[in-house]
C-alpha cells in the first residue's frame, strides 16, 4: 500500500517555505554520500546518490531496498522516516529529503514546543522504519528472515522504551525470546546469568521495569532483592520458550505475533498533554502528559509517567475534530467524542489534547478512516491472536464500519490490563445529545479558544 494518497503519520506538510528552495549549486548534483539509519543495533545503509538536491523519497526508498535486498513482496513495510529527538515524520514517496531537511527549524516551530536554542541545535536523520499504513495482517505472512529482523528490531525498541505499554506476561516473554534472538536457545543456567550480569536487564526488559519505580532510597533498598526476583522470573520463561527446539525465523515471528496483541502495535506517536481530573482547588488547571499512538485500527491514548492506556477507541467507535488557537496562549487541540455513561445515564464524552500536532493527528486519523471504508480500497487488519493481553477496544459486533465525524460507535471494554481504557481517570466533558448526528461534530461542541460551548 503507497502512502501517496493522503496525509502520512506525523506527516511532512506540503512545502511552502522560501528557505527549502534548493540551491542549483554543482554540489548538489554530483554524486554523494548519504547515510540511512535503522532502527536498533543494526549497521546504517551507505549510499552514492546522484542529484540529491532532487532526489525523491522514492528514489531513495529504491536504492535503500536494493541495498538490504527486501523481497518485492515486502516492499511496503517500511518506508522513510525523516527523525530528531523533537519530531518525527513519515515521508511521502514524492518529497524530496533534502528540501525538507533546510526547512526543518520551520517544521519544528510549527510542529513542536521546543525552545528557540533547542531548535537551532537539532539535526534530524533518514531512518528507514516501518510504514505506519502497513497491515498487521500482511505482516504475518512475512517470511523473509532480513525483513522480519528489521521489524522486530523496531519493535522491541519499542518495548524497551516503554512506547509501546504491556502487561507482565507480556514483557516477561518478550525479554526471553530476545534474550534467546541474542544469544541463542539453549544456554545453560550459569551461562544465561553471565549473560544477565553483563547485558543487564534494561537490554531485555521495559526501562520502566529494569529500573523500577520509587525514589532513590526506596531504589537502593529494593534493588538486589528486585534484581534478583526479575532474572529469575526472566530465566525461568526463557526455559519455557526454548523448550522446543526454535530457529531464529520462528522466535522473530513470535516475538512479532506477541506484540501484535498490543492494539497500538505499528502506530505511529504524537506527544501531547490532557487536563487532570480536577481534585481541589489547588490542583486545577493542571495537565497530564501523554502519548497518542493512531495505527490502521483505532487512536490509544497513553499515560506516559503510569505506562498505561488511558483511553483505546476504534475507529468506529469516536467522532473526533481538530481547532486552531484563536489568541495568543491558546493552544491546538484534538477533540475525541466517545460515548459512555453517568449515574446510569447514556452521555457524549468529550476528551481535548492539547498538542502542536493535533492538525497531524487529525489528518492521520481521517486517512486512516477512509483507508478502512468499504470504498477505501485497503481494509485494515481485524485484531490478531496473540501471547496474552486483549484489545483495548474490541470491535464490536453488529456495527457499521467507522466513517470518521459522525460514526456510529461501539461501547468500551475496560479491564485491569494496561492497555485497557481508564476512563475514570480522565477529565471530560459530558453531555446528552438529542439531535442527529451527522457528517460533522455536534455544534453544541464546536471548540471555540480551545474551550468547549
Amino acid at each position: 500500500m503507497e502512502a501517496d494518497g493522503g496525509p502520512p503519520s506525523s506527516e511532512a506538510p506540503d512545502d511552502r517555505s522560501q528557505r527549502g528552495s534548493i540551491a542549483s549549486s554543482a554540489a548538489l548534483t554530483r554524486a554523494q554520500d548519504v547515510v540511512i539509519y535503522l532502527v536498533g543495533d543494526l549497521s546504517p545503509v551507505p549510499l552514492t546518490v546522484e542529484g540529491l538536491g532532487v532526489v525523491s523519497v522514492q528514489e531513495l526508498a529504491r536504492d535503500v531496498r536494493q541495498a538490504l535486498r527486501i523481497p518485492e513482496a515486502n516492499q511496503d513495510a517500511f518506508a522513510l522516516w525523516l527523525c530528531s529527538p523533537l519530531l518525527e515524520l513519515q515521508l511521502k514517496p514524492r518529497h524530496q529529503p533534502y528540501k525538507l531537511c533546510r526547512q526543518w527549524q520551520d517544521l519544528l516551530y510549527r510542529f513542536t514546543e521546543a525552545s528557540a536554542e533547542d531548535i537551532s541545535q537539532d539535526e534530524p536523520c533518514l531512518q528507514y522504519r516501518r510504514n505506519v499504513f502497513y497491515p498487521k495482517s500482511k505482516e504475518l505472512l512475512v517470511e523473509d528472515q532480513g525483513v522480519l529482523r528489521l521489524l522486530y528490531e523496531e519493535a522491541r525498541g519499542n518495548i524497551l522504551s516503554d512506547r509501546y505499554p504491556c502487561d507482565p506476561d507480556h514483557w516477561t516473554g518478550l525479554g526471553a525470546l530476545a534474550l534467546a534472538l541474542d544469544e541463542g536457545p539453549h544456554l545453560d543456567t550459569q551461562t544465561l546469568a553471565a549473560v544477565l550480569k553483563e547485558k543487564k536487564l534494561v537490554s531485555f526488559l521495559p526501562a520502566s521495569v529494569a529500573f523500577g519505580a520509587g525514589g532513590l532510597l526506596s531504589t537502593l533498598r529494593g534493588r538486589g532483592r528486585r534484581q534478583a526476583a526479575l532474572e529469575h522470573k526472566l530465566l525461568d520463561e526463557y526455559r519455557k520458550t526454548c523448550s522446543g527446539a526454535s530457529d531464529g525465523p520462528s522466535l522473530l515471528h513470535q516475538y512479532l505475533g506477541t506484540c501484535h496483541a498490543l492494539p497500538y502495535y505499528g502506530s505511529a506517536f504524537f506527544p501531547g498533554e490532557i487536563d487532570r481530573p480536577a481534585q481541589g482547588l489547588l490542583q486545577r488547571g493542571r495537565r497530564k502528559v501523554v502519548s497518542v499512538g493512531i495505527s490502521l485500527d483505532g487512536v490509544y491514548v497513553m499515560d506516559v509517567k503510569e505506562k498505561h492506556v488511558l483511553l483505546g477507541l476504534l475507529f468506529s467507535q469516536l467522532s473526533w475534530d481538530h481547532s486552531y488557537p484563536e489568541e495568543e496562549g491558546d493552544s491546538h487541540v484534538l477533540w475525541l467524542e466517545f460515548d459512555g455513561e453517568e449515574d446510569g445515564t447514556a452521555v457524549n464524552k468529550l476528551l481535548k489534547i492539547y498538542s502542536k500536532q493535533a492538525e497531524l493527528m487529525s489528518g492521520l486519523i481521517e486517512f486512516c478512516v477512509e483507508l478502512s471504508s468499504p470504498s477505501g480500497g485497503v481494509a485494515s487488519a481485524a485484531p490478531q491472536d496473540g501471547a496474552g493481553g486483549e484489545e483495548a477496544a474490541p470491535r464490536p459486533e453488529e456495527e457499521e464500519p467507522g466513517k470518521g465525524r459522525g460514526g456510529r460507535r461501539g461501547r468500551l471494554s475496560r479491564q485491569d490490563s494496561v492497555v485497557c481504557s481508564r476512563v475514570q481517570n480522565l477529565s471530560t466533558i459530558s453531555y446528552v445529545d438529542t439531535g442527529k448526528r451527522g457528517g460533522a461534530p455536534p455544534a453544541t461542541w464546536t471548540p471555540v479558544r480551545g474551550g468547549h460551548h
